[in-house]
């Protein structure tokens, strides 16, 4: 039991079953909204700069405890205990790049900018300001969400990405045609990084998390992450299969559990080379922003399940029942908001008469 989920125990069990692709009698559905006995209290005032909104250990922990006491976690939706993800406590951060923070996000300023780059030049600074900054709020996290929520182990780097960030996309677009064979050897250099920086945080966090969960809202009793490569937006899914998706493979061998994270209808390409990995459980199929809803993409949606892998999708509740009427409630997970406490524990009564499969 947690403060913020009382009924977590069931929530975990039934997480542990959607990973498995067990039959739930429902589809696996995380609802929040607002909750209907809300505290009264405003909100702790935003520090007055950028540096101390993203850093200060005390407001971060303040606003996360009023944050999970003014939401309902329904379903398989629970509480996490975050930092935010500005790009702060992030490998190309611990690798050298410069690391800009404004009120709302974050950015790097490429650190391989020449033309003869060597990836394996560059190593973790434990002894840098972001990396002891990430330290203490991982161990601040584990303290906070003990018995009241769950500590999100990060979104520290995935496949790809963090590549795009140490040279500059427009760089690595070029490097990916003129000299594919330095960024297939800089992706499984970068992979061991991501698989050390992984393992030094599921140690601090583990404990207090029952396991683990990180940016995506997905639970796991052992190590979870979700990989992702968005920068496969702009490639083809021969380059994609010949220079990212080994890292990716390598990625799911070590973790426990995997979704992988499919941004964008152009990401939706390389599913079949992803579908082929014997360790990768579940996909996110996300259009993206101002796409239509995931169910416009049936095709895509099904090929996933036919499969026999997981899939995920966030939709309004009110696209609930045409999921459930076109999908497969097995292995289907299903994340949405509603207006009211009232309006979601409703959802989740209804969804288990429109679950089938």
């Amino acid at each position: 039991m947690l403060l913020y989920k009382p009924d977590w125990e069931q929530a975990r069990q039934r997480m542990l079953a959607w990973w498995n692709h067990e039959a739930l009698g429902r589809c696996a559905l995380a609802v929040t909204a607002p909750r209907a006995d809300t505290p009264a209290g405003d909100p702790p005032a935003r520090p007055a700069t950028a540096l101390q909104r993203w850093t200060d250990l005390d407001y971060i922990a303040a606003l996360n405890e009023y944050h999970h006491a003014r939401t309902y976690y329904g379903g398989e939706a629970f509480p996490i205990w975050s930092g935010g993800y500005p790009g702060h406590a992030a490998i190309p951060a611990f690798l050298g790049c410069r690391t800009t923070l404004d009120m709302e996000t974050g950015w790097w300023d490429p650190a391989l900018t020449d033309d003869d780059w060597d990836v394996r030049a560059l190593h973790l600074d434990r002894d840098g300001y972001w990396w002891r900054f990430t330290i203490a709020l991982l161990k601040r996290a584990a303290q906070e969400s003990r018995g009241k929520s769950i500590p999100s182990i990060g979104a520290f780097g995935g496949c790809g990405d963090t590549l795009a960030a140490l040279r500059g996309t427009d760089r690595l677009l070029f490097d990916v045609i003129l000299t594919p064979e330095r960024v297939a050897d800089a992706e499984r250099y970068l992979m061991e990084q991501w698989i050390e920086v992984y393992e030094t945080f599921y140690q601090i966090i583990r404990e207090a998390a029952g396991g683990s969960t990180c940016w995506f809202p997905l639970w796991s009793p052992g190590r979870f992450y979700s990989a992702h490569c968005d920068f496969s937006y702009m490639i083809s899914p021969r380059m994609f299969a010949n220079l990212f998706l080994p890292a990716i493979e390598r990625q799911t061998r070590y973790l426990d559990h995997t979704v992988y994270h499919a941004d964008g209808v152009d990401a939706f390409r390389h599913l079949p080379a992803l579908l082929e990995l014997p360790r990768l459980q579940a996909f996110q199929v996300l259009p993206g922003a101002g796409k239509p809803s995931p169910l416009h993409y049936l095709d895509t949606l099904r090929l996933v399940q036919a499969a026999g892998k997981n899939l995920h999708i966030t939709i309004p509740p009110e696209e609930v029942e045409p999921a459930l009427e076109l999908l497969s409630a097995r292995g289907l997970f299903i994340e949405t908001h509603c207006a009211t406490e009232e309006q979601a524990r409703a959802l989740l009564r209804n969804a288990e008469g429109w679950s089938k499969g």
